[in-house]
Parts: structure tokens; sequence; C-alpha cells
């Protein structure tokens, strides 16, 4: 069954990644996030679980065991690999572009999203700084209707529901 697998600059357990064609072989007990070979069958899903930029296609066999996201099996060898990064960064600005109309982007920002490499060091200020106000605004809007929903509670025999 073929997979998708990101790998850093070791396996997770530290051990060298292997040669391209080297079956990777676990003979203990399968448990899902904790024990055995894992992949994914969608590429997307093998996303949220890289701890590196190096996308694999991967072969599984032997007992394999599947959840919604992601597998686990005994056997997994590397078919060919790529050092994901300049596609990773592209995807970004692509999913950052889908959604820049929902604020005021400084131009540097909307450079960078086009593709302006020489703008990224701009752009990641400015992107931070608007990423700061919006936190601190979000949190100063929850915190005040945390706090009129307790003085509500605390004034609910004299306000009308």
């Amino acid at each position: 069954m073929r997979a998708w697998h990101f790998v850093g600059d070791t396996l997770r357990d530290g051990s060298p990644i292997p040669a391209d064609g080297v079956m990777l072989k676990h003979d203990g007990r399968l448990v899902m996030c904790e024990s055995g070979l894992h992949a994914s069958l969608h590429q997307f899903d093998a996303l949220q679980y890289a701890p590196g930029n190096t996308l694999c296609l991967v072969e599984c066999g032997g007992q394999i065991e599947h959840q919604s996201d992601k597998l686990v099996c005994t056997e997994r060898t590397i078919i060919v690999r790529m050092d994901a990064e300049p596609m990773l960064r592209y995807f970004a600005r692509q999913q950052a572009l889908s959604v820049v109309h929902l604020w005021d982007a400084p131009q540097v920002v909307l450079d960078y999203l086009a593709g302006d490499d020489a703008a990224r060091a701009a752009a990641r200020a400015a992107a931070r700084d608007a990423a700061w106000a919006a936190a601190e605004a979000a949190a100063r809007d929850a915190a005040r209707e945390d706090f009129n929903s307790l003085v509500n509670e605390c004034f609910s025999d004299f306000i009308e529901g």
C-alpha cells in the first residue's frame, strides 16, 4: 500500500533515515501514535505530523492498522523523497492569499504572498504585528464578553432577560 510520510533529520526514535528502497521493519506490537511505522494515505494528512520538510512516498506492508488520517504498519520502504520546503512555502502563500481579503494587508505582505521572496522578512514582521494586534483585540473582546456575562449574572434579579 502506498502512503506518505514526512521525515526530519532522523526518525522519531533517533535512528538514521534509511536510503530509498531499504525496508524498515517493526517487530513489536502496533499501537497507533506510539509503536510501529506510521504514514498517511493522503499527503495533506501527513503534513500535520511532519517533523521536517522531507516528504517521502512510501510502500507500507506487513500488518497495517488504519485511522482516518494515518496508519501504522510493520513494514515501510521509502520509494522516493523530496525536499518539500519550496513546495510547502508556496502552498502556505497560496493559502494565505485565499484569505488575505479578511484583513487590510500591507503591500509588503501582498508582495511576499505573490512570490517576492525578498519581501519575506518585512512581510513576516508586518504579519506578526497584525497577528498580535488581532490577538490583543480578540482577547479584549473575549474579556469584555466574560466580564459583561459576570456582571449580568450578578445583577440578574434586576436586569430583564
